[in-house]
């Protein structure tokens, strides 16, 4: 058996080998949900997505991850071709096929389209867009809190890839993990361009400190939606947040650690670089804050 972990494992679940997937306005098996090789997001990683969980048959902060798949689409000049109201009720009508009620997760992808030519300029993509949803029972299964590896791969400036961008161009963070593995984590740790403390390959990045929540600035990470609620949790009850610069001394002598996600909500943190961090455990401020969340969510 292997010991690597993903902050995306989820227990094996026979059901997802019979999920419908909804492909351009189109229910299909999976085997038989196919997009062309021209296709921009397969050629070029041109699009973005959102990934949506399902907690008791309500997906979590549908109107948030609506907006910031508009924004992202804006920002690339992407028109999705569809209104938000049209994209919720496509992920209804796929979660209604799957007779799914909860413990689903739904990957919402829009990419440019295809391509008239393999080439890159956006001009080529005139059938479009490809609209996808892949929703399957998902329910996550850590065996142990994450291990965690310092890597050179940064968390760049917005005028190369805004990190804040959802996209399908996922190389960096890609290189990331891989470098990771190769340290023998699970995940990697992210700076960013100053040298500071930012997010992993994967989720947004908190550390506990004397009772004390820290995280990034957000100017160089995602901007997570479970992110967000984490920090606004912590000030609705009175536990101390602060968005700041912090290094790697400040992260090694944390109390606990903890990564925030949609899919794992918060995954605790046990080894960073071989240090371990507070016991190795999940801590008490983390699970105060997972119960608030649970709350939150109606879970």
């Amino acid at each position: 058996m292997t010991n690597d972990v993903s902050t995306h494992q989820a227990e094996d679940d026979a059901r997802n080998e019979d999920i419908l997937i909804w492909v351009n306005g189109a229910l299909k098996p999976k085997a038989q949900a196919l997009v062309s090789v021209y296709d921009s997001g397969f050629m070029l990683g041109d699009g973005v997505w959102e990934g949506i969980r399902l907690y008791n048959g309500r997906w979590t902060f549908l109107d948030e991850h609506m907006d910031r798949l508009f924004e992202a689409a804006k920002a690339i000049d992407l028109d999705i071709g569809m209104t938000r109201d049209q994209i919720i009720a496509a992920v209804l009508e796929t979660q209604n096929a799957n007779a799914m009620t909860t413990d689903a997760h739904a990957r919402l992808m829009v990419t440019r389209g295809v391509k008239t030519r393999p080439f890159q300029h956006p001009k080529l993509s005139q059938r479009g867009p490809t609209v996808v949803i892949i929703m399957e029972h998902s329910r996550p299964k850590l065996p142990r809190p994450i291990r965690l590896a310092t890597v050179p791969h940064l968390r760049g400036l917005p005028m190369t890839q805004d990190p804040k961008l959802n996209s399908h161009s996922k190389l960096n963070c890609i290189l990331a993990c891989i470098a990771a593995e190769k340290a023998g984590a699970d995940e990697a740790l992210m700076l960013d361009v100053h040298g500071f403390v930012n997010t992993t390959n994967a989720c947004n990045f908190f550390i506990v400190k004397k009772g004390a929540v820290w995280t990034s600035t957000g100017y160089y990470c995602m901007n997570g939606i479970t992110r967000q609620k984490v920090i606004d949790l912590c000030r609705a009850n009175d536990i101390p947040v602060f968005e700041r610069n912090f290094s790697l001394v400040d992260t090694y002598s944390a109390d606990e650690a903890f990564l925030t996600g949609t899919f794992g909500a918060q995954t605790p943190v046990g080894v960073i670089d071989g240090r371990q961090i507070g016991t190795g455990q999940l801590g008490p401020v983390t699970e105060r804050i997972r119960a608030l969340y649970k709350t939150l969510v109606g879970g």
